[in-house]
């Protein structure tokens, strides 16, 4: 199945990157507000505090910052740095035990996670060729697929049910941020574009963007309904078995998977994209 593979070697290295990131991402995504709920007892209120106004609130201010440093400073070292941060701050959630260490670790993270999407869009732009829209497109088809096996494998940890398991599958997401960070090791470096002078938050004047992204973010609380409700109430409020946490995610996101790649091959540039 040669089409369903890049044509360039650096096209292949950041694929690959991306679906070993990902399937340690299905671990989380799918039974991490499990983990701090059930394995380290924090309030379901606590839990939601800190992912949603606390951690949100940071990776939107690091993604920002990190998006300007990733165009000076080239973006295949500030993508691997943010990876290198998630590696060494995913294990600091065996450690909590408290609100505070929860936010803490959560921040840094999820303020990484989001440096790294930011970090990860010059790379893009570089190796997408004359149509980055569909290289874009395929690495979304990746992601779904792999954020799918991670979420079949912390299926097992919910259903066992044990500090252990759910310990397990908080280490098996740190090594996947690992290797995903050590894959980029084949990726040529990338050069710091020309600095552009102009208007920093020339992005504000264009209200049917800013209409086009409000809409988009109010769509997105469907994925935080996805991840962090239904995993609570399947467990909490149910007596079905716990491994539909991960049916759930596994339907959503292979549902996804056919649809991403077309649409980014037939979107050209400007009004038509």
């Amino acid at each position: 199945m040669p089409h369903l593979v890049p044509h360039t070697g650096p096209q292949r290295v950041v694929a690959a990157s991306n679906f070993v990131y990902t399937v340690g991402s299905g671990l989380y995504l799918t039974a991490g507000v499990l983990f701090f709920t059930q394995a380290v007892h924090l309030p379901a209120s606590q839990v939601g505090l800190g992912l949603g106004i606390v951690a949100g609130l940071l990776s939107l201010a690091v993604g920002i910052a990190v998006s300007h440093l990733a165009d000076r400073r080239g973006a295949r070292g500030v993508y691997a740095a943010t990876l290198v941060v998630q590696t060494l701050a995913t294990p600091g959630f065996v450690l909590v035990d408290g609100f505070w260490p929860f936010v803490l670790t959560v921040g840094a993270a999820t303020g990484a996670k989001a440096a790294g999407l930011a970090a990860r869009s010059p790379l893009i732009r570089r190796y997408g060729g004359d149509r980055p829209q569909e290289f874009r497109a395929y690495l979304r088809a990746v992601t779904n697929v792999g954020i799918s096996l991670g979420a079949l494998l912390a299926g097992w940890a919910v259903q066992v049910g044990t500090l252990t398991a759910y310990q397990m599958l908080v280490v098996g997401n740190a090594i996947a941020f690992a290797a995903s960070a050590a894959i980029l090791a084949f990726l040529p470096p990338v050069t710091a574009g020309p600095v552009v002078h102009g208007p920093r938050w020339i992005a504000l004047r264009d209200r049917p963007y800013l209409l086009l992204t409000a809409l988009e973010g109010i769509m997105a609380v469907q994925f935080k309904v996805l991840t962090v409700a239904v995993p609570l109430w399947l467990v909490e409020a149910t007596t079905a078995p716990r491994w539909l946490v991960s049916g759930t995610m596994v339907v959503n996101t292979h549902r996804a998977v056919p649809g991403r790649v077309r649409p980014g091959r037939r979107a050209g540039r400007g009004r038509r994209a």
